[in-house]
C-alpha cells in the first residue's frame, strides 16, 4: 500500500460544520493543517431600511463565528490565523449587491465572495 504524502493546507474556517468537518479529516490524515478565519465586514449603520437595531455584522464572520472557530482549532490542535478581507469584501461583494439589488436584481453575494474573494 502506497503511503500517501503529507501536505502542508490552510483550510478557510467559518466555525461552521463543513470546515470545521474538513480540518478534522485532514488533520487525522497526518497532514499539516491550519485554519484561516477571515474578517469580511461589519458596519456601523446598515445601508437597508429593512435592518432595525445595533450593528450589522455578516454572519458569516461574526465574532460568534470566530469563537466557534477557535473551538474546533483548539478541540483539533491546530494553529487558527485571521485575515482582515474587509476592504475587498466591501469592495467585490457588498457594494456590488447595493448596486445590483438597486437595480432591481437580485445577485447572490455568496457566489461573488466565492469568486473574488
Amino acid at each position: 500500500m502506497n503511503k500517501q504524502r503529507k501536505l502542508k493546507i490552510a483550510v478557510a474556517m467559518s466555525g461552521g460544520v463543513d470546515s470545521s468537518v474538513a480540518v478534522a479529516l485532514l488533520k487525522r490524515q497526518g497532514h499539516d493543517v491550519i485554519g484561516i478565519f477571515l474578517h469580511f465586514w461589519k458596519e456601523d449603520n446598515p445601508p437597508s431600511p429593512l435592518y432595525q437595531g445595533g450593528d450589522f455584522e455578516n454572519k458569516c464572520c461574526s465574532a460568534e463565528a470566530l469563537l466557534d472557530a477557535r473551538r474546533v482549532a483548539d478541540k483539533i490542535g491546530i494553529r487558527l490565523y485571521t485575515m482582515n478581507f474587509a476592504k475587498i469584501f466591501k469592495k467585490q461583494v457588498v457594494d456590488d449587491f447595493l448596486r445590483e439589488y438597486a437595480s432591481g436584481r437580485t445577485p447572490n453575494p455568496c457566489v461573488r465572495c466565492n469568486k473574488l474573494v
